[in-house]
This record gives C-alpha cells, sequence and structure tokens, in this order.
C-alpha cells in the first residue's frame, strides 16, 4: 500500500460572536480551490470533517453543530471603498455540502481582526491606540459592513471586558454596522408586514417575512404552541417538531421567491431561517442564569440548519433589528409595538440588544443599517492538515 500525503494549509481558527470557524486567506489555498466549485467545496469538507455519519465531526475542525461547521475566505477588496472581501460557507455536517447562500453575522465579528493582523489592506492610517474601522464587502450577500475594531499598542485588542451571552469568557467589544442589509430588495418579498402563510397540516400560520440581514420568517410562538422561552434541549431532540418547522421554512422559503418549488429547500438550508417570537417572560437561559421580564423587550428564538441556534445569529439579529423598526410586524407587536429604534431580546443564552434604522426610498421602506456589538479572537492559528488523497 502506496503512503498517503497530506497537504497542509494556512489557516486560523476563530471565534466571532457565538460561532467558531477555520478562516484563510484566499491565495493561502491550493490553486485549484481558489475558485468557486467543486474542487473547493470538496477541500473545506474535509477541513471540517463532513459528511460525517455519526454528526460530530471528529477528523476535522467542525464542532458538529451550526455554529461551529463554518469555513471564511478573506481577500483584499475588489470593491471601492472596501478594506476586505469576506466570503462565507456554511459546512453541512451529515452531507457533502457547502451553502455559499448566506452571510454569518456572527463571524463577521472576527473578519476585521483577520483583516488587520494579516495586513490584507493597508493598515498604516489605523490609530495605534483606539478604534479602527474596517469596511468589509460581504461576497455572499454583496453587502457592506463596517467594523469598528478596539487597538492596543498597534495591534488588534482581542481581550476586553465585554460579555456576550453565549460566549463564557469576556473579550474585546467589536461594533458591527450592517449596511443597506436588505440591499436593493424590499425588506418584505410579499409587499405585507403580515401574511397568512399556509402550510399543509397547520392551521393558518401569521408570518413576518423579512430580508434584511439573512431571510428570515418569524412567526408568533403560540401559532406553534411554544412559548418563546424554549432551550436547544426542548426544540433539537423533537423529531416532530423539527420536521414541522423544515416544512414552514420550504413553504416561507416559495413564498419568498427564494426557491420556486418545497423541493428545493433541501439544497438550502442556511436560508431562510424560521424564528419565533413572544412576548417578555422571565425565564431560565441555559447557562442556568435569570433573564427577567423586565430586562428585555420579547422572546426570540431561531433555527440554523436544522437545529435551535443555543444563541442567536448575528444576521438572524439583523433582521430582528430591522423588523421591529417597522410598526405592526410580528416582531414588533411582541415588542410591545410603536416606534422601537433598539430591542434587547431574549434567547437561549441569554440577552442581545440591536439596533435597526428604517427609512423610506419613494413609496418604501429602506433598510438603512443595523447595529450591534459582538467580539473576536485567535483560538489557533498554524496550518490545517487535509489527506491529499480525499479532496
Amino acid at each position: 500500500m502506496s503512503a498517503r500525503t497530506q497537504i497542509k494549509i494556512p489557516a486560523t481558527y476563530m471565534r466571532g460572536g457565538t460561532s467558531k470557524g477555520v478562516f484563510f486567506k484566499l491565495d493561502d489555498l491550493p490553486e485549484f480551490a481558489q475558485q468557486a466549485g467543486p474542487e473547493r467545496d470538496a477541500l473545506l469538507l474535509r477541513v471540517i470533517g463532513s459528511p460525517d455519519p455519526y454528526a460530530k465531526q471528529t477528523d476535522g475542525m467542525g464542532g458538529a453543530t451550526s455554529s461551529t461547521s463554518k469555513t471564511v475566505i478573506l481577500s483584499a477588496s475588489t470593491q471601492p471603498e472596501h478594506d476586505v472581501d469576506y466570503l462565507f460557507g456554511q459546512v453541512a455536517i451529515d452531507r457533502p455540502f457547502v451553502d455559499w447562500s448566506g452571510n454569518c453575522g456572527n463571524l463577521t465579528a472576527a473578519v476585521g481582526a483577520f483583516a488587520i493582523t494579516n495586513k490584507l489592506f493597508d493598515t498604516s492610517a489605523l490609530p495605534t491606540d483606539g478604534i479602527a474601522t474596517v469596511r468589509i464587502w460581504q461576497v455572499n450577500i454583496g453587502k457592506s459592513i463596517i467594523a469598528r475594531i478596539p487597538m492596543s499598542g498597534g495591534a488588534v485588542q482581542e481581550t476586553g471586558d465585554f460579555w456576550l451571552d453565549g460566549v463564557t469568557f469576556p473579550a474585546g467589544e467589536v461594533q458591527l454596522e450592517f449596511l443597506d442589509p436588505a440591499g436593493d430588495g424590499a425588506i418584505f418579498p410579499t409587499g405585507n408586514v403580515v401574511d397568512d402563510l399556509e402550510v399543509p397540516g397547520e392551521k393558518l400560520l401569521k408570518a413576518s417575512l423579512v430580508n434584511a440581514g439573512i431571510p428570515t420568517i418569524f412567526l408568533n410562538a403560540a401559532d406553534l404552541a411554544l412559548t418563546g422561552m424554549e432551550l436547544q434541549s426542548d426544540v433539537n431532540s423533537n423529531t416532530e417538531l423539527l420536521e414541522r418547522l423544515e416544512t414552514i421554512r420550504a413553504h416561507g422559503a416559495v413564498r419568498m421567491g427564494l426557491i420556486e418549488d418545497i423541493s428545493e429547500a433541501e439544497s438550502r438550508q442556511h436560508t431562510p431561517k424560521v424564528a419565533w417570537v413572544a412576548p417578555a417572560q422571565t425565564y431560565t437561559a441555559s447557562s442556568g442564569a435569570a433573564v427577567n421580564a423586565d430586562d428585555i423587550d420579547l422572546l426570540v428564538r431561531a433555527m440554523s440548519m436544522g437545529q435551535l441556534h443555543h444563541a442567536m445569529m448575528g444576521t438572524a439579529a439583523v433582521a430582528i433589528g430591522i423588523a421591529s423598526a417597522v410598526p405592526g410586524t410580528l416582531v414588533n407587536l411582541a415588542a410591545g409595538g410603536g416606534d422601537l429604534p433598539a430591542v434587547r431580546f431574549g434567547h437561549p443564552s441569554g440577552t442581545l440588544k440591536v439596533g435597526g434604522q428604517v427609512g423610506k426610498q419613494g413609496d418604501q421602506l429602506r433598510a438603512e443599517k443595523a447595529i450591534m456589538s459582538r467580539s473576536a479572537r485567535v483560538l489557533m492559528d498554524g496550518f490545517v492538515h487535509v489527506p491529499n488523497d480525499q479532496i
């Protein structure tokens, strides 16, 4: 039997927000993987350890959850007035599929720091101490994001006293502004802030179908016989509920114009998301800490890649911020209604504050920006090793 070699590729393992992923510089990838296509996908799948019928990703860098089965490719920006191009790949755990259809808002928090440290742009004008501004072009969705990165002694300041629920330890605060998060498309693809969504096996569901940050289907928890206080253990072992939510997601995707037939939803797992909302209530977060109803405006739970997210996806938080700023949406109503420039919502791991700004362009509503704070840091850097005969 001939010896099998491995190729090694420079990489950095980073936490961004409540997610982790493997970060690459585009020109560090093997030449065959520097272009989009099945060869790149095969490489990234093997790096992460997918597909894994055991759902553990033991033989790869993935963490066997949607929050930790992620890859990022960065390069100097090709866009005017931007510093870095950011491409995100959500790697499926149980099948050979990389979803490029959306952004990861959590890992966005790590992009600016990586770009500075790896000098993907001219950093000479950045402050030695203070806050550096990095202009990110999000390639998947064609949107601009502004990251404000703390600097100390001419280097990224990753440590600090900013606490983010869903992350065990404090770190430096990274402020993110998601600009024009609906782009040229409408915030509400159907033209309605609330729609009647017909789904086989369900009573007529009220839904706010929102295109901002990431396409999201917002439902009332009560219509699903849920409370909005669910933790992962309440949802992810409930096969019947998971199947219901996936069916709703497929029908919502058709209604939003993202796919033409529900059969296409299987190949588009990353988008849209399904989330449910409820008025604020006191509950116990997954950490065991109490979340007081007086400290939040509403409850939100969201699904990611077929599982309840342990906290909240950053892009879904953008959708929450924009939807809350529009009177009459299910998100806005759950938070008490009216003019809400920012909301603090309860999620399984605790709370998060997000602000949304919505204006008008002619007769159409326009999502101007969503603002939130996250944190990020390098966990490890060096090389990933991949068996040469398995890609």
